[in-house]
């Protein structure tokens, strides 16, 4: 089993063919298929089911692939840190989900690096259960989550608590004056489910059971643009509402006669890197 090998398995089940993934790792066709066989021969499984039109991970292949991706990041990332040990004094990697990073880390960053500028940051955006997973497999040194781990060996406290605003277009003038729960179940509501948070279960008991949206989506960043110029509606983080507020792109539209829990952040870091993490969490 070598880098290559693995390589190719991610890129494999992620064109689904042999010929694209030749195509893109510039080898033989029969690099890849040799390559493929080899392994499965090794590891005395099967990785992939293969039909005249495509190819697929088998459930052992997708184990597999998850491992393939966390050796190839611990080997990029520590040879990116021994061959930068002598221009920086630290090295802070840093996992965000999106709308964390958006709304409240990208700030902190900033400063972090207007005062401490001989310190290396590696930031990786993503979802908040794989960046847990990657803070474990000692891939990222801090995660910022919509998801608390609750582990002795590791930090994780409340980063922020953010309010949560129905919005729609600035445009639309459907109750202008508030709306009421039962109206907004006859509206077009997109659905984000906060990373799988108790936010996303609560609003969903908004509306009747095995309701049906037009459109579901795991990150409220990407919702946006599903608004503008639309009559369309969904919640979004105070912060990250305000701003688009104050652009005037969205308009704010009042609850009546229901409210919306609070959506809870996190901060979460293995105790041993606190001191790192002190500058950057003041």
């Amino acid at each position: 089993m070598d880098i290559e090998s693995l390589k190719t398995v991610i890129t494999l089940a992620s064109t689904k063919s042999f010929t694209r993934t030749a195509n893109q790792m510039f080898v033989a066709q029969s690099t890849v298929t040799n390559r493929i066989n080899e392994l499965e021969k090794e590891l005395k499984l099967k990785l992939f089911n293969r039909t005249n039109k495509t190819v697929e991970l088998t459930p052992d292949g997708e184990r597999f692939r998850l491992y393939a991706e966390q050796v190839l990041e611990l080997t990029q990332t520590s040879l990116a840190e021994i061959a930068n040990t002598r221009h920086f004094e630290n090295h802070l990697r840093i996992g965000s989900a999106d709308s964390i990073y958006e709304g409240h880390l990208a700030p902190l960053i900033l400063d972090y690096r207007k005062k401490h500028p001989t310190d290396s940051l590696k930031i990786s955006i993503g979802l908040s259960n794989h960046l847990i997973d990657q803070l474990q497999s000692d891939l990222l040194d801090v995660v910022f989550t919509y998801l608390p781990l609750n582990k002795s060996s590791y930090n994780c406290d409340i980063f922020r608590r953010d309010e949560l605003k129905l919005v729609t277009d600035i445009h639309n003038e459907t109750h202008k004056d508030g709306i009421t729960q039962q109206e907004l179940i006859n509206e077009p509501y997109l659905m984000c489910n906060f990373a799988l948070q108790d936010v996303g279960q609560y609003i969903r008991k908004l509306f009747p059971r095995f309701h049906q949206f037009e459109l579901e989506i795991d990150d409220c960043m990407k919702i946006v643009p599903y608004l503008l110029g639309q009559a369309n509606y969904t919640f979004l983080p105070q912060d990250m509402a305000d701003a688009h507020i104050r652009e005037g792109k969205l308009r704010e539209v009042k609850l009546l006669d229901f409210r919306t829990p609070v959506i809870n952040s996190y901060i979460i870091y293995r105790k041993d890197k606190a001191k790192l993490l002190r500058n950057l969490i003041s």
